[in-house]
């Protein structure tokens, strides 16, 4: 009898690219869970080939050590070892090709044979993905996506006289707020872009701020820097940054909290288990300095934490679908809210009023 070892890492290469446009890629939640089963299935079919689990116990426990960093590492999405546990599986593949089998071959030990094949191939290709979306992300010439807003800037022409401009900056919550629906009649700017950090808002302040000379800029920043695991000290420089520009050009600066997170929709995804990337003692510490920060300095702030978190410090359950995301009660919340401060930070202009100007 002959045993063919097939040429796993070469078909996998070829089908990367192929594959990463058929599928999303994997969140934080569903890594977790295909690795999970992945060890699963190492165990089962040790049994299924004779001296494999002699062959492979070094292999098999260094892919177990490479699943539990995984899950402590601060930079999970990226960490390398992703690359650890696919090679440590595929070389575990190849020994089981290697070896002899029993015939017939146990029908079942096919299929979770099979069943491990598609999820190494599955864990190969997201994390190949990611690479390429990271990669791309560093050489664009738009590190900070000025041109979402660009045609939209040049359009927008100057402030009515009496009708102060506030610019809303912010990431995907600000991104997905409809602002002519709750605020009808007013020229509030949205500059949000799902996805950002603070110091890729810091980078649109000329394009998307400034240039458009509003009275004031409602900043709504740091969740995603908190899932990317940058530190609150420097959400919190990004911040100041921000502020001295907006001090500089004469815009009086609102700085929103971060919103809470919860977990509470696990159950429909778990990629909705928020709080671990979101870590709410951060958040805390985020806020904290932004409240504490504004009143040094005679800055607007604005606090959406304090209205939507519930007993236990989270995102209420009925304000959000995600546990993140606020949806359309979640935006009611926050409406009068950011209203109100707006109203307590600026005054409706008329063409022989002077601009006032706010000390920073």
């Amino acid at each position: 009898m002959k045993f063919f070892s097939i040429p796993l890492l070469a078909l996998a290469c070829g089908a990367t690219a192929l594959m990463a446009q058929e599928r999303p890629l994997l969140t934080t939640a569903q890594y977790n869970d295909l690795y999970t089963r992945t060890l699963q299935l190492m165990d089962s079919t040790m049994s299924a080939v004779p001296g494999l689990a002699r062959a492979a116990a070094p292999v098999m426990e260094n892919a177990r050590q490479g699943v539990a960093n995984l899950k402590i590492a601060p930079t999970q999405p990226y960490s390398p070892l992703h690359l650890e546990i696919v090679r440590n599986v595929r070389a575990y593949l190849a020994l089981a090709d290697a070896l002899p089998k029993p015939f017939p071959f146990p029908t079942e030990a096919k299929r979770q044979f099979a069943e491990l094949r598609e999820a190494v191939e599955r864990a190969e290709t997201s994390f190949a993905a990611m690479l390429e979306t990271k990669e791309a992300q560093i050489r664009t010439p738009d590190r900070d996506n000025l041109n979402r807003y660009a045609e939209a800037n040049s359009r927008l022409g100057p402030p009515t006289a009496g009708k102060p401009r506030v610019v809303f900056l912010g990431d995907s919550i600000t991104d997905g707020w409809r602002l002519n629906e709750y605020f009808p009649d007013h020229d509030f700017v949205n500059r949000g872009i799902s996805g950002q950090i603070t110091s890729q808002m810091l980078g649109r302040m000329k394009a998307d701020v400034i240039s458009l000379k509003p009275e004031a800029v409602v900043l709504l920043g740091g969740t995603n820097d908190l899932a990317r695991g940058i530190p609150v000290s420097a959400i919190n420089g990004n911040i100041e940054m921000i502020a001295e520009l907006c001090a500089y050009n004469k815009i009086r600066l609102i700085i929103a909290s971060v919103l809470p997170v919860s977990d509470y929709h696990m159950h429909v995804n778990p990629a909705f288990e928020m709080s671990k990337r979101r870590p709410p003692a951060q958040i805390e510490a985020i806020n904290t300095w932004a409240r504490t920060y504004a009143g040094q300095h005679n800055l607007g702030f604005l606090d959406y934490h304090a209205a939507m978190k519930d007993e236990r410090g989270m995102l209420k359950a009925e304000l959000a679908d995600d546990g993140l995301h606020p949806n359309a009660a979640g935006y009611r919340i926050m409406a009068p809210l950011a209203q109100a401060a707006i109203d307590a930070n600026i005054k409706p202009t008329t063409p022989t009023a002077k601009k006032k100007r706010f000390p920073f």
